[in-house]
């Protein structure tokens, strides 16, 4: 019954959408069940769900939502379709990264905030995303991997790899020297970059599947708070290319759970320094401090 009524809410929102977005014949919407926090296995098992307060729930059958107005059904009505668990979550991530490709925005869950997100070496892409969000040009976004591996292509790394991998995948934005690859139009004003590489198998499944980084933020206008569900962002539906619906983030009447991923800065060699709080400053602290000696400093 909740995720009828799920269903139900978001046709008609959609309903009300108007623009290049979401609407008559235009893009779709891709529901992941259960929250979609757990990738399906071969047999449509589910994989393991993402651990911690506010992190994403699990989940394995994604099934598309979209206008039947492009087949003669009329804009009224909406069609729900759903295949095999494996199938259908591949062509979940087939449909984001290619609207991604394409030059597209794309609302994603993760594993703290749902996300607005593009390829970061697509300049008109950037921009848009800067448009969409009324965000200042001197705010910089962060780049979005699938894996730790392909951390070393645009950044220039001073910790250890073990560190790295203690820290990520998980709700943490590293800060750190970026590289030559990295799209210039990219945060031109820093030669530093924030890197996330968010607990959550559909993020780190899309990121493998494209070319490049992602670039990453908030599904928010600047300013205004985080969002838990697809629908506290609806106002944005029209100016993006799909939206990825994980189902609530976390418990949505909770504060904690709006604080978005902790931001660290690493950038200087033996010492850390705290951009950001949020969720998951606690036991950042702890393994900077405790395991790699790592001094705190003023940021």
């Amino acid at each position: 019954m909740a995720r009828a009524a799920r269903v139900l809410a978001l046709a008609r929102a959609a309903e009300a959408a108007v623009g290049p977005g979401l609407g008559p014949g235009r893009a779709r919407l891709v529901l992941l069940p259960h929250g979609g926090g757990a990738r399906p296995g071969p047999q449509g098992a589910r994989g393991e769900a993402a651990e911690g307060g506010c992190c994403a729930g699990s989940g394995n059958a994604p099934a598309e939502l979209r206008w039947a107005g492009a087949e003669g059904g009329g804009p009224e009505r909406w069609r729900q379709e759903s295949g095999h668990h494996a199938e259908a979550w591949r062509e979940a991530v087939a449909a984001a990264a290619g609207a991604l490709q394409a030059g597209g925005l794309v609302a994603v869950p993760t594993d703290t905030v749902y996300g607005v997100a593009c390829l970061a070496q697509d300049s008109a892409a950037v921009r848009s995303i800067y448009s969409l969000k009324g965000r200042n040009g001197a705010k910089p976004l962060a780049i979005c991997l699938g894996d730790v591996e392909r951390l070393y292509r645009y950044c220039h790394v001073n910790v250890p790899d073990e560190l790295l991998r203690d820290l990520l995948p998980g709700p943490v934005t590293l800060v750190l020297q970026r590289s030559e690859e990295l799209n210039k139009d990219l945060n031109p004003f820093t030669s530093l970059v924030g890197v996330r590489i968010p607990d959550h198998p559909f993020m780190r499944d899309l990121a493998r599947a494209c070319s490049g980084p992602l670039a990453l933020t908030s599904a928010n206008i600047s300013s205004q708070g985080s969002t838990l569900t697809v629908l506290e962002f609806q106002d944005l539906w029209p100016q993006l290319s799909l939206v990825i619906d994980g189902g609530p983030i976390g418990d949505v009447q909770s504060p904690e759970c709006r604080l978005g991923s902790t931001v660290v800065d690493l950038s200087v060699s033996g010492k850390f320094s705290i951009i950001r709080p949020g969720c998951a400053l606690a036991p950042t602290v702890e393994i900077l401090k405790k395991k790699y000696g790592l001094v705190a400093e003023s940021s």
